[in-house]
């Protein structure tokens, strides 16, 4: 029960160290001559006093509450602490050292305390043809992402946006009722009778009354085009009563001149 480790002038040897179970130790490697036992932590304790290679006193591991996780992780027994936003564990904690941590790579973040070995990947708003970087990511936030001009988000991820859907077009005979915005599609509606639109008029203009400008109405509006107005290509009457006479007092001259010259060619007196 008793050792000697080193030459000695003692006239008594030292007592060997008792591995107390009740403790929270057990024997490693019994006590002889030379040497003095070595003790080492029970299965659920840790080391609190270091001794030579053995362990002097333990401690049963804590064990961790609701909510701890927030803060800790567990590993076995063994509660760690956890990294930092920003950061990841480089190797867990043990009964002898606390949990060590290493910064995120770059095009990774972390945005909370962690246990993990590995950041999150950022995400890249390219993946998407209608988004575009709101807020760029950090080692402690993600990407925002936002619609681009024209798109609206159909899936909203946090603050910001993980699809986008380019607006609706109205089509022809129908007027923008209400515009797209970031969050939500155009709406459309269909234009009344008397009105028109060609699906980007916010309004249906209602067709242009030709009268009101003096002109007369050449093609009816639809739905889709407004009015045609135009000159009247009809000619008045008394103008055509003109050309008629004209006409016919001409034929008579020619009519004339004809039955003269058929005289004289007869061999009458043409006079």
């Amino acid at each position: 029960g008793t050792y000697m480790n080193q030459p000695t002038g003692l006239k008594n040897c030292f007592p060997c160290t008792n591995c107390n179970t009740g403790s929270g130790l057990k024997i490693k490697t019994s006590c002889t001559s030379t040497s003095d036992t070595v003790c080492e932590p029970l299965e659920g304790f840790y080391c609190m006093d270091v001794k030579d290679k053995g362990h002097g006193a333990a401690q049963r591991h804590k064990h961790c509450e609701p909510g701890q996780y927030i803060t800790e992780y567990q590993i076995g027994n063994e509660c760690c602490h956890k990294c930092p936003p920003g950061s990841r564990v480089k190797t867990d904690c043990t009964e002898f050292r606390s949990t060590s941590c290493l910064p995120c790579l770059e095009g990774t973040y972390m945005n909370q305390p962690t246990g993990l070995k590995d950041c999150f990947p950022c995400t890249n708003c390219n993946t998407d043809p209608g988004l575009k970087i709101k807020t760029s990511c950090t080692s402690t936030s993600d990407t925002v992402c936002e619609p681009l001009e024209g798109f609206y988000c159909m899936d909203v991820k946090d603050k910001g946006c993980e699809a986008a859907q380019r607006h609706r077009h109205c089509e022809p005979g129908q007027y923008i009722s209400k515009k797209g915005t970031a969050s939500t599609d155009t709406e459309c509606s269909d234009c009344t009778d008397g009105t028109f639109s060609n699906g980007t008029f916010t309004s249906c203009q209602p067709h242009t009354q030709c009268e009101s400008v003096n002109l007369q109405m050449i093609r009816p509006g639809t739905a889709t085009t407004d009015v045609e107005c135009g000159h009247s290509s009809k000619i008045p009457a008394i103008v055509i009563v003109v050309i008629v006479v004209s006409l016919l007092l001409i034929a008579d001259v020619v009519v004339f001149i004809l039955i003269k010259k058929r005289k004289c060619l007869t061999g009458k007196i043409c006079v």
